[in-house]
């Protein structure tokens, strides 16, 4: 089993540094980097086993017939990746094309 993130999505993950921070969720930087590296971590690891649905028609801007999983950080934060799932010589393959919280696409799903 393999996770891959598309570009867009590693820097979005990236910018999500500074804008935890900056906003101040973070007192330190180097906390926010910790928790970005823990949110990408746990998907790598854990996307695989999650439940999967089927993503609403609102982001088939992200890609056809994506899934979505979630991936609860905290007890108000919950983190839904939107991915495809490939075989590739026989080893299943997951595609990140998208990450949000739920304080930004709740209303959406």
């Amino acid at each position: 089993m393999k996770v891959l993130f598309l570009p867009e999505v590693e820097d979005y993950l990236f910018e999500l540094i500074e804008v935890l921070y900056r906003k101040g969720y973070f007192g330190f930087e180097e906390s926010a980097v910790k928790y970005i590296k823990s949110l990408e971590g746990d998907i790598r690891t854990n996307l695989f086993s999650k439940r999967r649905r089927p993503a609403p028609p609102f982001f088939n801007r992200y890609g056809e017939k994506l899934l979505y999983s979630v991936f609860a950080k905290s007890r108000t934060t919950q983190w839904y990746v939107f991915f495809n799932v490939y075989q590739d010589n026989g080893e299943t393959v997951f595609v990140v094309r998208y990450i949000s919280n739920n304080h930004v696409i709740a209303q959406f799903l």
